[in-house]
């Protein structure tokens, strides 16, 4: 479904953000009870969910969240503020990540459910994006907000555990996003290459303009094994993080090429939003950096490779 949705311009996470991450978190560590309560609504669609890892001043450093979740009695009572939290004006059910223990660092960490509605739990601004307009992307806010203890997810402290094994389908995800956006796009930019005439001759002919389009394409074939092989090994239950992170880190990066020189190749009509190659270089220029970084995601690798 990411796939053809991507391939068709129509981007945004409401869909694989909901269906593809966030409510195999409640299937992967939620209890009985509370598999009862919200999976039936998730699959429905009367419950959209979210999480909310990203605040003001701590983005891929998990580790530096601020917001605290503070036991008393039966409930948590939690205070901090997200940003960046796509799904956030249209989620019923927010999977909040906080420090349960702030001496701790990421064994601190906790995970906890939010439910539309709960006293001390309000909305901010639907930021305004460059690109993916039609993703809802807001701030949260946390103001002595009680939950019931019985929304713990899993167990406390294993918060940060629990997104480093979760975390390799949503770089997947953001992998096959790239992928389809770059197929998609070269598709078009042939189209367009072969038909506009410039002297006299299609785009496409000059030689120069020939080996774009062929090293994009070459570009695109490697980027498309390389997906195939993740998901074939994410889906036979094998430890993709090295790789998904490589990945992620080639990936999208590749993508934006692809649409920078798309864009040139359409010359002044690649800039008007009438033609499609024009939302799609727009829209993919966030992949390299949601769910982890490009650079982040080097880090990741160098460090599994002992550096």
């Amino acid at each position: 479904m990411i796939e053809e949705l991507f391939r068709r311009g129509i981007t945004g996470l409401i869909i694989g953000l909901h269906s593809d991450i966030i409510v195999h978190y409640l299937h992967s560590y939620g209890n009985e009870e509370q598999k009862l309560r919200w999976l039936p609504g998730c699959v429905t669609g009367d419950i959209v969910t979210a999480i909310a890892m990203t605040e003001p001043g701590a983005g891929s450093d998990l580790a530096a969240i601020r917001t605290t979740a503070v036991r008393d009695g039966d409930h948590y009572v939690i205070n901090g503020q997200k940003t960046f939290i796509s799904n956030g004006i249209h989620s019923n059910l927010v999977i909040v990540v906080a420090k349960t223990d702030t001496s701790a660092g990421i064994k601190g960490v906790s995970l906890i459910c939010v439910e539309e509605g709960t006293p001390g739990f309000s909305r901010g601004r639907n930021l305004k994006k460059m690109g993916w307009h039609s993703q809802d992307t807001a701030e949260l806010v946390f103001e002595d907000c009680r939950v019931p203890a019985t929304n713990l997810l899993g167990q406390e402290g294993k918060g940060f555990y629990y997104l480093m094994e979760k975390l390799q389908g949503e770089r997947l995800a953001a992998c096959i996003m790239a992928q389809a956006m770059a197929e998609a796009m070269l598709d078009m930019t042939l189209k367009y290459s072969r038909e506009r005439e410039v002297f006299g001759k299609p785009v496409g002919s000059f030689q120069h303009n020939t080996f774009k389009l062929v090293e994009m394409a070459t570009d695109i074939e490697i980027g498309r094994t390389f997906v195939d092989s993740l998901i074939q090994d994410y889906i036979s239950g094998k430890d993709i993080v090295m790789r998904v992170s490589m990945g992620k880190a080639w990936i999208p990066e590749m993508a934006n090429r692809v649409a920078y020189h798309c864009v040139q190749l359409h010359g002044g009509y690649g800039y008007m939003e009438e033609y499609p190659i024009c939302r799609f270089a727009r829209d993919v220029r966030v992949i390299p950096i949601f769910a982890g970084s490009t650079e982040v995601m080097k880090v990741i690798v160098g460090r599994m490779m002992g550096l």
